[in-house]
């Protein structure tokens, strides 16, 4: 199992090796740079997996997976939530003090238009397909876009069929879901959700 933010250190590490002068530059003088960005992801990440954390601790039927590796392509999932109320793909977006702006399939963080409702929804339907594949029975996954510390979300209207659920009100949000899996399906496709071979089914052919 990985931890939190796994592949975003990672990416911030080959970042800072591939120009180290100038990783630390920017540091110091806080220019944004490539590394900087892959290190602030991976502190949202890990935010957000403290309050998973809490999510297990007081509901014990959730389970969690995090920085899940999908594909030969170095892409991955922030966070798998698997429990009564369903199988999340948590996406989290670390903004500090920012305004985002949620319109439909419009999202907007200081103004600026953001990918990031699109590409949730891409990464859920694929999570689904790969799940359904590997335990044979349907399984639906919905994205959720997890803004963390910043100041206000405004949401004008949601989008269709993905979440924008700021990071503080996630738990609360996550537990007063209904229920629609039981702990049989729970433990089955968190048991599938561990294997590397169902994020990367060419290894499962071979």
């Amino acid at each position: 199992m990985n931890r939190p933010g796994e592949q975003a250190r990672r990416q911030a590490m080959l970042a800072r090796e591939a120009a180290p002068v100038r990783s630390v530059l920017a540091r110091l003088v806080g220019v944004h740079n490539e590394e900087r960005a892959w290190r602030i992801g991976a502190d949202g990440e890990e935010l957000v997996a403290r309050s998973l954390a809490r999510l297990v601790r007081k509901a014990p039927r959730w389970r969690v997976l995090h920085s899940v590796p999908v594909g030969d392509r170095g892409s991955d999932i922030d966070h798998v939530v698997i429990g009564p109320g369903g199988v999340f793909t948590l996406n989290a977006k670390h903004h500090p003090g920012a305004r985002i702006w949620v319109a439909g399939n419009t999202l907007m963080v200081n103004g600026a238009r953001q990918p990031y409702v699109r590409n949730c929804r891409h990464e859920a339907e694929r999570a689904s397909r790969l799940l359904t594949a590997a335990c044979g029975f349907d399984v639906p996954a919905t994205g959720v876009v997890v803004p963390v510390r910043v100041d206000r979300i405004d949401i004008r209207e949601r989008p269709a069929d993905v979440q924008v659920m700021d990071r503080r009100a996630l738990v609360r949000w996550l537990r007063r879901l209904p229920e629609v899996l039981d702990d049989t399906a729970v433990e089955a496709v968190h048991a599938q959700a561990r294997l590397a071979s169902t994020w990367a089914p060419q290894t499962r052919k071979r």
